[in-house]
């Protein structure tokens, strides 16, 4: 349906969803200034994952070169990397 202004300009109304609905990753690149420890203390800040997990992350970081961190939608990604980048970590998102 569409509502006129004045002038006969019209708007039209959309109804249906216009959000990228594409599943996005979170990946952390390693780098030689972050401790093992910083990197754990953060990771478990952004997504809220447990000790053990924030470890295993950070080991494959530190040996991949890189992890995919977080799946999810778009905006949540963006906040994960906020709160990863707080430091200085070197983060990337990616669509699926």
């Amino acid at each position: 349906m569409e509502k006129e202004r004045t002038g006969g300009i019209v708007d039209p109304q959309v109804d249906e969803d216009t959000s990228i609905g594409l599943p996005f990753k979170v990946i952390i690149y390693n780098d030689d200034i972050h401790t093992f420890d910083e990197v754990i203390n953060q990771l478990i800040k952004a997504i809220g994952c447990s000790f053990d997990k924030a470890k295993k992350f950070a080991f494959t970081i530190h040996v991949k070169g890189q992890a995919i961190v977080y799946f999810g939608d778009l905006t949540a990604c963006l906040k994960i990397t906020s709160v990863l980048e707080e430091i200085g970590l070197h983060t990337q998102i990616l669509s699926e």
